[in-house]
């Protein structure tokens, strides 16, 4: 290069640094963000929707940030856990039935990028803590080769709080085992049996953020174990609600209680890191609660499991200094593969190494109260469901079992006696058997609010206003068949664009052994 030339390119480099000197020109800096998610946690478990449940930490956070009261997830863990990470709905990924199960072998298809993946190449530092459920069955699946830099948690759906066991009856082999699951990084964590894992995760979440670099951006995913059963808590939780008469409910009233104090944990840490001012904090709930185990979604109908609004209205908010309308109450229609377009799309992040997204990046909406991009919402379509949740008093149920005939409606080529459920707008619109349709009262209250389903019977189509009948209880199809045909003819067009359903049969080489933990084996 000649002098000539080596001055002007000295020239420009010095007036570029001027550039990005000057005030106002300056890019703002990445934002930290954490992710915490509750399990199995309810609408009316909540102490802003008029719970008897205490949450001041929640209560307060999402006071001084944005209630998503519109907000939509999947009615069971890994289908949640899967649209958060992939932004795709779970037709797309062969997920619409059930759960992973500890013995399949089976996990998020490996060609999908993940969440934490496009993070880190956003620059951000990735750790998680919790429940992956996401598949195990080989190494590849696990959250350290899908984009985590640390993980400390459990890899299964449930265990005790305090063994950190699960079992399980692998029936290939015709019996029970009972393993450990409990992982730091790819390793068996061997040292924390006696552990509470609500005051486990948390720990290591304020770890994780006393330790980090506020140089870097962090993204922090806690999932936590609560509230999903077994009901196991420390007695101090349970103390403050003596007046709880119902067992199961009383002991989860504690199980929530130490959830909102580890909540309220990781935002102090945030705090006294430096790292609050710049951090998006994001809480969810992973599906309704679960009413057989001390949840409640009153007034909401049905519960997890099902696809009424108990079973997939869900439990959010966005907390953050970064917000430009904090403190209001937002009721745009949002859905949890909305997360990450919006969190990568805030990271400065790209999405272009991903397949197809059904999400939406809702930053505005959240934080500036813009309408919501999200016209329509696909809950779910599933041919081979089974209500494993029935209702009390009632027997396992198949779709085809209440009666409805497999056949389509006129003017649609949709079968209605499949398992499916989609929102247009204000309206809902179920086919086939939702799950329990029961509206359970309010724990510690009268019979005045009814336990019991409408005396109308179920129908194979059910039309519903949900932005003005938000509890289901007045079924409209008769006098909106335009939009009854216009619906099922969406679904029609996402059955046809689905992929097959992957539920495999269990692997009877999963047997972690009488001393063996649960983990890889392919």
């Amino acid at each position: 290069m000649s002098v000539c030339g080596q001055s002007r390119a000295v020239n420009w480099m010095i007036t570029a640094a001027i550039v990005v000197l000057l005030p106002g020109t300056s890019a703002a800096p990445q934002p930290h963000v954490v992710f915490i998610m509750a399990d199995d946690f309810g609408w009316n478990d909540v102490g802003y929707h008029d719970s008897e449940i205490k949450t001041p930490n929640l209560d307060l956070l999402s006071a001084k940030g944005v209630r998503l009261q519109n907000y939509y997830v999947q009615p069971l863990c890994s289908p949640s856990r899967n649209q958060l990470m992939t932004g795709r709905y779970q037709i797309h990924t062969g997920m619409q039935h059930q759960i992973i199960w500890p013995c399949q072998p089976y996990c998020v298809p490996l060609d999908e990028k993940l969440l934490p993946q496009l993070m880190k190449e956003a620059g951000y530092a990735t750790h998680m803590v919790g429940k992956w459920h996401l598949g195990m069955y080989k190494k590849d699946c696990l959250p350290t080769r899908r984009g985590f830099d640390s993980y400390f948690g459990y890899l299964l759906g449930s265990e005790d709080y305090y063994t950190h066991t699960r079992c399980y009856s692998i029936t290939a082999l015709n019996l029970t085992r009972c393993a450990l699951d409990l992982r730091d990084g790819e390793e068996v964590a061997t040292a924390y049996k006696g552990g509470y894992s609500t005051e486990l995760f948390s720990q290591r979440a304020v770890d994780i953020i006393g330790k980090h670099n506020a140089s870097q951006p962090l993204f922090l995913y806690v999932a936590m174990q609560a509230v999903h059963e077994p009901l196991q808590v420390p007695e101090r939780y349970t103390t403050p609600y003596g007046f709880i008469k119902d067992a199961s409910r009383r002991k989860y009233a504690g199980m929530v209680s130490a959830m909102d104090e580890a909540v309220g944990n990781i935002s102090a840490a945030l705090r006294q890191a430096g790292l609050w001012d710049n951090t998006v904090l994001v809480f969810s709930t992973d599906n309704g609660g679960q009413t057989r185990a001390g949840g409640s979604n009153w007034p909401l109908r049905g519960r997890k499991w099902s696809l009424w609004e108990g079973g997939v209205r869900g439990v959010g908010f966005v907390s953050s200094p970064l917000l430009e309308k904090p403190g209001t109450v937002n009721d745009e229609l949002m859905h949890i593969s909305d997360w990450l377009p919006t969190l990568v799309g805030l990271a400065g992040g790209s999405t272009r190494g991903t397949k197809p997204l059904d999400g939406f990046d809702m930053w505005n909406t959240i934080s500036k109260g813009f309408a919501s991009p999200r016209l329509e919402l696909l809950h779910n379509i599933d041919a081979l469901y089974d209500d494993i949740s029935p209702c009390p008093g009632r027997q396992q149920q198949l779709t085809l079992a209440q009666g409805f005939r497999g056949e389509p409606r006129a003017g649609s080529s949709f079968n209605v006696s499949i398992h499916a459920a989609i929102r247009y707008l204000n309206w809902k619109l179920l086919t086939g058997y939702p799950g329990c349709p029961t509206w359970f009262p309010r724990p510690e209250h009268n019979d005045s609010e009814s336990s019991s389903p409408s005396a109308d019977p179920l129908k194979p189509v059910m039309l519903f206003d949900v932005q003005r009948d938000p509890e289901e209880r007045n079924e409209v199809s008769a006098q909106f068949p335009a939009v009854v045909d216009y619906l099922l003819n969406r679904l029609q067009f996402h059955l046809k664009n689905s992929l097959p359903i992957n539920f495999p049969d269990d692997d009877p080489r999963c047997d972690p052994g009488p001393s063996g933990a649960w983990g890889p084996w392919a």
